[in-house]
């Protein structure tokens, strides 16, 4: 049996990886921060270390044929920064598997990030793929557009009586779903694929975004455009008046909002579907006592 290490396991695309690589017959090791906060994982076990401390990896790939790092910040809230998880974390993982004799590290990339290295996320992770595709260690790296939790924003705002979007609305995207982004994953490392540009089966510019949200809902649509000068603005301005924890994300999907983000098409989960579950969840949740 062939056994994968999952960094970055509980996050969302991480518990996706762990359930996915299960059901394809390997043994599953799940690197966590903190294993009772991970229990719920579906994996063969679970090994505790800090990526960051590259001495508590020590060992831990003796025998590990695949390490997949989804490993990256999402939101900031433990004082730690882009380069010292998306990049200098990433690498402590990719140095300690060059020594233990890994066959191959997956990385979970950004998509079109060659054009977004003004980013700090991106440049982080960017930097970190330049270092993995430099390795004597063979390496997949997989950039998928967007994910469908990422999406979730524009029913938020439909939620709330109206969705903003920049300019004509007209950029595009084809978001993924985790679970069809784990096989996607699975498939290219086992084909020794080396990148892998991916999104999901349906493509959407945000303009149709926006209207999707409104109809899941069967509430009229209203949408209000704003020039691109504010998205601009708001790229120069944020990083002055807000934390780091704030400014960081949103310089990562200011930029991305204003190009295509399309990857080739994978998968079988709709976001229809998704925007409907989320909206039902929400309803639940909204009217429990």
């Amino acid at each position: 049996m062939s056994t994968v290490l999952i960094a970055g396991a509980t996050g969302y695309l991480g518990r996706y990886l762990c359930a996915e690589y299960r059901r394809r017959g390997w043994y599953v090791a799940a690197l966590v921060r903190d294993k009772t906060r991970a229990r719920a994982l579906d994996a063969d076990t679970l090994i505790e270390a800090e990526a960051t401390q590259p001495q508590t990896l020590a060992g831990l790939m003796e025998g590990v044929d695949l390490v997949v790092s989804a490993l990256g910040i999402t939101r900031q809230a433990d004082g730690l920064g882009y380069r010292e998880v998306d990049f200098q974390a990433n690498l402590n993982l990719l140095r300690e598997a060059e020594r233990a004799g890994v066959g191959r590290f997956a990385y979970v990339h950004v998509l079109n990030a060659d054009r977004m290295r003004d980013v700090p996320l991106v440049a982080a992770k960017a930097d970190f793929v330049d270092a993995l595709t430099a390795a004597p260690l063979p390496s997949t790296v997989i950039a998928p557009s967007g994910y469908f939790s990422d999406m979730e924003e524009f029913l938020t705002m439909a939620q709330g009586g109206r969705v903003w979007l920049f300019g004509a609305g007209a950029k595009r995207i084809n978001p993924i779903h985790g679970a069809d982004l784990a096989r996607a994953i699975f498939d290219a490392a086992e084909a020794g694929q080396e990148w892998l540009d991916v999104g999901g089966p349906d493509v959407f510019s945000h303009a149709e975004l926006a209207a999707l949200a409104f109809d899941v809902l069967q509430r009229p649509a209203r949408i209000t455009r704003l020039p691109d000068l504010v998205r601009r603005a708001a790229l120069a301005v944020l990083p002055r008046i807000t934390p780091r924890r704030i400014h960081g994300p949103a310089q990562f999907f200011l930029t991305a909002m204003a190009m295509d983000m399309v990857g080739q098409q994978r998968g079988t989960h709709h976001l229809a579907d998704h925007f409907r579950a989320v909206a039902q969840a929400r309803k639940a949740a909204s009217d429990a006592p």
